[in-house]
């Protein structure tokens, strides 16, 4: 247990955010750049594509909304920005670039959404909040890549645009665990709940 939870117990944080139906499952950038050491990947992300191929099947077998996500700049450049300044070798992720590519164990299917963003958050300047709205989500259960990076940026968006996220924490990496588990802690605190696959199968399945 974090060491500092009694702190955050004593100022209310740490609510319980059960889920409810409708569900809708957001995979956050998992593509082949990610899931590669030597170029974004590392620490546990292979771990986490591999637990989020049963979560993924379970979503397809309850007919959920399915969105997936990939970070795609122009050919040109020409929608280059900060987030660029701070990691230029995001930059290379075109959109026919094999490293920005769904990674093939995921690839998304007919009526599945594919977001292409370029800033962390997947709802940010995006149609995907309007698209799970028409379809009725609720709950929005989140896998994907970097925790600390675009899937917090996402579960906080979620939250703030009136989503109930739920991150499922074995479906979730990062190239540093340290930051995994950190952001974890926050955002089980602060926005949404976190579970583990069978945790969370355990519920969505009652």
């Amino acid at each position: 247990m974090h060491s500092e939870i009694g702190t955050y117990r004593s100022q209310g944080f740490g609510g319980q955010l059960e889920p409810r139906a409708p569900y809708g499952l957001l995979l956050i950038d998992f593509v082949n750049g990610f899931a590669d050491p030597a170029v974004f990947g590392g620490g546990n992300i292979g771990a986490a594509i591999a637990k989020s191929i049963p979560l993924l099947a379970q979503a397809r077998a309850k007919n959920w909304p399915i969105a997936h996500s990939r970070i795609v700049f122009s050919d040109s450049g020409s929608d280059n920005n900060i987030f660029t300044l701070k990691v230029p070798g995001m930059l290379t992720l075109k959109e026919d670039d094999p490293r920005s590519a769904i990674v093939p164990e995921l690839a998304p299917v007919e009526n599945e959404l594919v977001v292409r963003k370029q800033v962390p958050s997947a709802f940010f300047g995006t149609s995907l909040a309007a698209w799970l709205t028409q379809r009725g989500v609720q709950t929005l259960v989140i896998a994907g890549c970097v925790t600390s990076g675009c899937v917090r940026a996402s579960v906080v968006d979620a939250m703030s645009l009136g989503f109930r996220p739920l991150v499922i924490s074995d479906c979730v990496g990062d190239r540093a665990i340290g930051p995994h588990d950190a952001s974890l802690f926050d955002m089980q605190q602060k926005y949404a709940s976190v579970m583990t696959f069978d945790e969370a199968l355990a519920v969505l399945n009652a």
